[in-house]
């Protein structure tokens, strides 16, 4: 089982949209939409975990934590994001963080 996470992003948001356009004309049927978005939570799982290589370290102040189903929360205040070029401070950020080598080796 590959998360789900990225269906929220600008990409993941489109391609849903563009399904309900698709299912509401009739152009697909709501059970081939499910899977488009099954494929596209492993394609997205899987490219990220093998394409990119950029590392960020980030400081700031906990505010908050949770650990539930594998997934770590995090909120901090004061927050400050590095990379190897640039610098970000915000105020608040939430972080959600998950296990990139637990689940389903098949889905790998």
């Amino acid at each position: 089982m590959s998360y789900q996470l990225y269906r929220n992003t600008t990409l993941g948001n489109c391609l849903q949209e563009t399904l309900d356009e698709l299912i509401q004309s009739q152009q697909i049927s709501p059970q081939l939409a499910i899977r488009v978005l099954l494929e596209f939570d492993k394609a997205i799982n899987h490219a990220l975990s093998q394409r990119v290589r950029n590392r960020v370290t980030f400081k700031g102040d906990l505010n908050t934590y949770r650990f539930c189903d594998n997934v770590w929360t995090l909120v901090l205040k004061k927050a400050e994001f590095n990379d190897c070029l640039t610098k970000i401070k915000v105020d608040k950020v939430k972080i959600v963080a998950c296990d990139g080598q637990s689940g389903n080796p098949k889905d790998h």
